[in-house]
């Protein structure tokens, strides 16, 4: 293998490797904004949760309050 050819290879495998490293942060940020939407929804979800616990807070915790025809 020649010079050239060998520094054409070289060239060549850069490039791809390039476009490679730019699909892989792509995919990496599209990941890291996904994570953040779920990680907010957990907080509104806990946050729910959480006012939904202390709305029944005068019940022991597994008891239902009673129902409404009670």
């Amino acid at each position: 293998m020649t010079d050239t050819a060998r520094l054409d290879a070289l060239e060549m495998r850069i490039v791809h490797q390039d476009e490679v490293i730019e699909d892989l942060n792509r995919i990496v940020t599209a990941q890291w904004k996904e994570i953040d939407r779920l990680t907010r929804e957990v907080v509104t979800l806990t946050e729910r949760v959480n006012l939904a616990e202390q709305s029944s807070a005068g019940l022991e915790p597994g008891e239902e309050p009673p129902p409404p025809h009670y």
